[in-house]
């Protein structure tokens, strides 16, 4: 199926514009992780105490909260579970900091929010269903695991890009994947949505996701240069994108669709992941074509300009 027939867009002729949106997101979000919200980490990285509360009704989050500052249980964040297909549910998730976790034993967590809900509800209004407690011990191992599980996923791509193709490919691939995964934390960031281990799970595949589509156009543009020796890179760039244009629109608009919709239906359990994917496989398939390709051709431009011979290893075909 082809959705676009002799497509001739000029991509690298709009680079700057590019160019300009993805600094525009990268720097929002970095500025974001750096003096607004920091990078908002669950219960999961940075320790803490989180207690799922069943109500027999729709609760009122403004009573809770009013319940548990009365009981001097400072600084916790209140969120409710919504039902699959998205209508409001009659669970919360009340997140106690780190010191809370700390000082409080499994039981007496509990017994402290019992005791602040007792306060605007009968017993029988409410029950606590599922209380996790992670130290401050576990979160760090957790955020240390996690930090390593991503760079590694990229530094075994660098690999294979290198050995499959060139290094050029490499560095381009993992340059416009590390993009992908800066815009995706900066959105966390700036909607303040904690990260948590289904979130890394998200942003690990999307590494492997938009990899995947810059290699399909990585692989076009090495068979056009070896049909094409003298034709200009630019050019050959150009029409590698327009060839692949459709797998990629059919591809990721399928996938897109599949994850919006979990976005949508999926509850409040599936929100993080969800929301990771639903702008990461936007930002993959953009930073495809507009971060990784154009970085072919900027190495050629810059060997041109040192006086080096212009050419692309890709010309002599894939390493066997």
């Amino acid at each position: 199926m082809e959705l676009f027939r002799n497509a001739n867009i000029d991509w690298l002729g709009k680079k700057w514009y590019f160019l300009g949106f993805s600094l525009i997101f990268s720097v929002a979000g970095i500025c974001s992780m750096l003096f607004w919200h920091g990078i908002p980490r669950g219960v999961d990285f940075k320790g803490g105490t989180q207690i799922t509360v069943q109500f027999t009704s729709t609760p009122n989050e403004d009573h809770i909260r009013a319940a548990l500052d009365a009981a001097h249980i400072k600084d916790a964040k209140i969120q409710g579970i919504s039902e699959v297909g998205g209508g409001a549910g009659n669970k919360e998730i009340i997140s106690l900091p780190q010191s809370t976790a700390q000082d409080s034993a499994h039981d007496q967590g509990r017994a402290a929010v019992e005791g602040a809900l007792s306060a605007n509800y009968h017993d029988s209004g409410f029950s606590i269903q599922q209380i996790d407690i992670v130290g401050p011990t576990a979160g760090a191992q957790l955020t240390h695991q996690a930090f390593l599980a991503t760079l590694y996923s990229l530094l075994g791509m660098l690999i294979y890009l290198w050995f499959r193709f060139e290094l050029i490919y490499g560095v381009a691939a993992v340059v416009a994947v590390f993009h992908d995964t800066l815009i995706t934390i900066g959105f966390f960031s700036l909607t303040n949505q904690e990260i948590t281990l289904t979130v890394i799970a998200a942003i690990l595949t999307l590494v492997g996701y938009s990899m995947n589509d810059t290699i399909v156009v990585f692989d076009r543009i090495r068979e056009n240069l070896a049909s094409s020796r003298r034709e200009n890179l630019s050019d050959v760039v150009n029409r590698s994108i327009n060839q692949t244009l459709s797998r990629t629109v059919i591809a990721s608009g399928l996938t897109f669709l599949t994850v919006l919709c979990l976005y949508v239906f999926g509850g409040e359990v599936l929100h993080g992941f969800s929301f990771a994917l639903v702008v990461g496989i936007l930002i993959g398939t953009y930073s495809s074509i507009a971060v990784a390709a154009p970085m072919l051709v900027a190495y050629q431009d810059w060997r041109a300009k040192r006086g080096k011979k212009v050419s692309l290893p890709a010309a002599r075909g894939a390493r066997r």
